[in-house]
């Protein structure tokens, strides 16, 4: 069962008129993602401008908002219903500056250049975001909220990664594929040792566990995942047409071979 009550009292709002937590894009190559980092990060917060205490007012002084009259609320009639908002003017505050403060041209505050060095962890991932405590915006009384570092990666020439899995795609000769064998396959950390089997299909896939990214909140690590590719020649020599066409009739496969144009 669902009830809905109402509130007609003024909404309480800061006389501030930005936030104080802010956000920050941080741009990481791959690897800095993957093994963590020290990052220099350089950025502008918000501080109150003194002589209007925040308001944006000259003189710090405020007056009822001539929108709502003060209430904070202005209401709308839709037929025989009526409708309480919140004032767009004064954001329910019910207050509004008579007059602009010179100083930072109304908007309350000044913008101060800062930076500082932060530990990126091992396995954050794009999209991701690293909340660091007091380096946001600066209230009027001083106190301060935090900084959200926005994680963007570059993505990697060879390695693809989904959460904290890794993917790669191994090239493999067509005649490895017959033959089978073992290739060498490079992991994050070194390399690893795959057993191509005689047969193995185009994309198909081979997993080595634990040897992906390690989870950023400690809960082990991804897998790698080997994607084979199979590769075939572009141009034969007349040698290796030869070479072809007899391991061709020796599987008891008659055909008669293509004219080159």
């Amino acid at each position: 069962m669902f009830g809905f009550s109402r509130n007609h009292s003024k909404k309480e709002r800061k006389t501030y008129n930005y936030n104080l937590d802010t956000a920050v894009e941080v741009k990481l190559e791959f690897n800095e993602a993957v093994f963590g980092c020290k990052k220099e990060i350089n950025y502008k917060y918000k501080t109150a401008c003194k002589p209007c205490n925040g308001t944006g007012a000259k003189d710090a002084k405020i007056e009822n908002c001539r929108t709502c009259g003060g209430v904070g609320q202005v209401h709308s009639r839709q037929g025989f219903m009526t409708f309480a908002q919140t004032c767009p003017t004064c954001s329910g505050s019910g207050q509004s500056k008579a007059n602009s403060c010179k100083s930072c041209s109304g908007t309350g505050f000044e913008e101060i250049k800062g930076n500082f060095t932060v530990d990126i962890p091992e396995g954050v991932n794009d999209g991701m975001r690293i909340r660091v405590s007091h380096k946001g915006n600066i209230a009027p009384d001083g106190s301060r909220g935090d900084l959200y570092l926005q994680v963007k990666v570059k993505e990697d020439s060879h390695f693809v990664r989904h959460d904290d899995d890794i993917y790669y795609e191994a090239p493999i000769f067509f005649t490895q594929i017959a033959l089978g064998g073992k290739i060498k396959v490079p992991t994050l950390r070194g390399e690893v040792e795959l057993e191509i089997p005689k047969g193995a299909k185009d994309k198909q896939q081979f997993t080595f566990k634990n040897e992906g990214v390690k989870n950023v909140q400690g809960y082990g690590k991804g897998d790698l995942i080997v994607q084979i590719k199979i590769e075939y020649p572009k141009t034969l020599t007349n040698e290796q047409k030869e070479l072809l066409e007899k391991l061709q009739e020796s599987f008891g496969v008659e055909s008669t071979p293509s004219e080159d144009r």
